[in-house]
């Protein structure tokens, strides 16, 4: 029997942008989703025998990585699915440690996250590593078309390419807060392809979305917290007007920005949830929750995926 972890993420800047190539910015947060894997004399998820055919993470993980018998597969997590915290990136990085582990191989960063990424891009269609990088490495990632300094891997698939970095971030509060809404990915990213596919203005938001993301590195490295919430409030009002934001994040963050440097949505969108970054968080959680919302209090600097003692 195997036990891994991944951690969950919030992207600070650049989600649905960075699909096509552009800068992204993501953290990853101290809520982790656990894996625990045992042989079995047949496949289980939870304890329900039929589980694994409605997840396709772990089934593409089983068809591509396991050559041995059943497993039995429990999964645990702090933070729900379809919240936009990157449930599916956090089992599907931890359940792939597990069963290398289970083969007596070390969890080598670089193969977890391309291949948790080709085993989502399968699940959803059109994806970018951003998720699949951050649970597995941990900390933050700058997710980018070309290359910088600090590079841990490069990805590439059909004609788009990335260049994973590892990004230095000062210790951050966040505030989450989930809608209770679940928004699959895959049917929001092809959203927006199909209204850039169709509309230059979209375009131009996509590459303005881009330029925030690498202002918003500079903010990193200076400590600036003021001038990234400010970047955080451009970045929510151009994924809004692309189609990706709904009435309940909009309400959560119009609710909390008095109290925080900035907030915008967080993930694909549609629901799921929005970030603050703040330096009052138990306020701003309490709004949350006065609003309808569930919020999660959040700090960063935390492990990628790894294996439990």
């Amino acid at each position: 029997m195997v036990t891994a972890s991944a951690p969950g993420k919030v992207i600070l800047l650049g989600e649905h942008a960075v699909v096509f190539g552009q800068t992204a910015i993501s953290v990853a947060v101290d809520l982790r989703l656990r894996c625990k894997v045992e042989l079995s004399d047949k496949f289980s998820l939870n304890g329900q025998q039929h589980s694994l055919r409605g997840h396709p993470y772990l089934c593409g993980a089983i068809r591509s990585h396991w050559k041995g018998g059943p497993l039995s597969i429990f999964t645990d997590s702090d933070f729900p699915s379809g919240s936009g915290i990157g449930s599916s990136a956090a089992v599907t990085t931890s359940f792939l440690a597990a069963m290398r582990s289970m083969e007596g191989k070390a969890i080598e960063e670089e193969w977890v996250a391309r291949s948790a990424f080709e085993i989502e891009s399968l699940a959803q269609g059109r994806a970018s590593p951003i998720d699949t990088s951050t649970s597995t490495h941990g900390k933050a990632v700058i997710i980018d078309g070309k290359k910088r300094e600090n590079l841990l891997w490069h990805i590439k698939r059909d004609t788009r390419e990335w260049y994973i970095h590892d990004c230095p971030v000062p210790q951050m509060t966040l505030v989450i807060g989930f809608t209770g809404i679940s928004a699959p990915t895959g049917p929001l990213v092809a959203k927006v392809k199909r209204y850039a596919d169709k509309n230059t203005f979209a375009r131009e938001i996509i590459v303005e979305i881009g330029d925030i993301s690498r202002e918003g590195i500079a903010c990193l490295k200076n400590n600036d917290m003021e001038r990234l919430g400010r970047l955080m409030v451009r970045d929510h009002k151009l994924l809004a007007i692309l189609g990706v934001s709904c009435n309940e994040l909009d309400k959560f963050i119009n609710a909390v920005l008095p109290y925080s440097y900035g907030a915008k949505l967080t993930g694909a969108g549609g629901g799921g949830s929005m970030i603050a970054l703040t330096d009052r968080p138990e306020q701003v959680a309490e709004i949350i929750k006065n609003k309808g919302g569930t919020p999660f209090i959040v700090r960063t600097g935390v492990p990628g995926v790894k294996i439990e003692d």
